[in-house]
């Protein structure tokens, strides 16, 4: 057992406890309280952190790991361009994804492993686009759930796709359990949405799904026209398979499969309408905003006012290094404080970035807050005084990390 104690515990499943501590045994909490009640009831070693707070591991619910040497990749490949639109970039993306070797994958993710790390994320929700990665992330001190990630609309290919989703699942991968994600619906046929729903029932695994997150997908739903229709289809010699003029929405589209639910995060979100909402509501969804990535893709800024009204439950998530500049929470939560202080205060976004990302990856019962029997992830932050902020106020705005903890292990956040 060993006891960690600081000026100030945020539990964020509870008020702030002056004087707290948190015991740990086995790298799981095992107490929450004053460091007097610890102390005599606990035993063991006490780690003081005198004028700092002990809070939650971050938990970032949208991340593409396999992507954080993205910029580099760009220099080097001569195509250091500025896109134009949404689907120049990801016409960009896909060039530049299909010419890496083995070799720059696995650097680029055990380089994003240790900038989750290096700012306090010790929980992820991953996008898995290459399915034999998965063993570097089985292998790391990182926790969370990885999405299988899914694309495709020719029927064999398909077929192919969920065989080879089905074997992964059933591998092991260290503390992340498994997920899928259907890409987006413009990328995705309705088969392959459904057998991805029939194996996410049948293995429990939750999913992830890009939703509303671009223009170009309005437009391509309602009547299969835009960039979409005209180049993205073309380039992915999906031609024949352009749908007629749907007349709907990408959620309403998905609802009438029957594949939205309560393990369902639906990303971005940038484009919903009110009905759209109330639909996510009414099937139990949650929401992952991206809002630096929406800004550096110049796709729209997502309608939290609407979000919050609905009472749809949120998490934030960075996306990746081809479309962010970091993959720091605490800079996607500042961001998002500034862009929108009318609708988020310091302390919903901290519990956006902890227990709601914990909740929208089904992980609540491990991590995201600082409670008994859940892993003892836990960061150690040190802030100045701010006149007349409460303590979420300067820990977002004023604070430093000094240590990361993972299952109650000491990572250093400049390792």
């Amino acid at each position: 057992m060993q006891i960690f104690s600081a000026s100030q515990i945020l539990p964020v499943s509870s008020p702030p406890i002056s004087g707290g501590a948190i015991a740990v045994r086995d790298g799981r909490i095992a107490a929450v309280g004053t460091v007097e009640e610890l102390k005599a009831s606990c035993g063991g070693p006490v780690t003081d952190f005198p004028g700092c707070t002990i809070m939650p591991g971050l938990v970032n619910a949208h991340t593409h790991l396999e992507l954080t040497h993205f910029p580099s990749w760009k220099v080097r490949k001569d195509l250091d361009y500025l896109p134009k639109s949404y689907v120049q970039w990801v016409s960009q993306l896909v060039k530049i994804r299909r010419a890496l070797s083995r070799e720059e994958l696995e650097h680029s993710v055990h380089e994003g492993i240790r900038l989750c790390i290096e700012s306090g994320t010790t929980t992820i929700g991953e996008i898995l686009t290459d399915f034999s990665l998965l063993p570097l992330y089985a292998s790391s001190p990182l926790g969370g759930r990885y999405f299988l990630e899914g694309i495709g609309h020719d029927p064999r290919g398909c077929a192919e796709v969920l065989k080879r989703m089905e074997e992964s699942l059933q591998k092991p991968a260290g503390k992340f359990l498994p997920g899928l994600s259907p890409h987006a619906p413009h990328t995705v046929s309705g088969t392959l949405f459904t057998g991805m729903h029939e194996l996410s029932c049948r293995y429990e695994a939750r999913k992830a799904i890009h939703l509303s997150e671009s223009r170009e997908e309005v437009s391509f739903m309602h009547d299969s026209t835009g960039d979409f229709a005209s180049i993205l289809y073309p380039a992915a010699h999906w031609e024949e398979y352009l749908p007629s003029p749907r007349r709907t929405t990408s959620t309403a589209w998905l609802d009438s499969l029957g594949v939205l639910d309560r393990a369902t995060a639906a990303i971005h979100c940038v484009h919903l309408t009110p009905a759209d909402g109330a639909i996510l509501r009414e099937r139990g969804c949650f929401v992952v905003l991206c809002p630096r990535s929406n800004d550096r893709l110049n796709v729209g800024c997502a309608p939290h006012h609407l979000l919050k009204r609905l009472g749809l439950p949120l998490a934030i998530g960075t996306d990746s290094l081809a479309s962010n500049d970091s993959i720091s929470l605490w800079d996607e939560m500042r961001y998002l404080r500034a862009l929108a202080p009318d609708d988020f205060s310091a302390a919903e976004l901290l519990e956006m970035a902890t227990l709601g990302g914990a909740r929208a990856l089904g992980l609540q019962d491990a991590v995201g807050s600082l409670q008994v029997g859940k892993r003892a992830d836990f960061l150690v932050l040190s802030h100045r005084s701010c006149e007349g902020c409460s303590l979420h106020q300067a820990l977002l705005e004023a604070s430093r990390l000094e240590e990361v903890y993972i299952s109650g292990a000491a990572f250093s956040p400049l390792s």
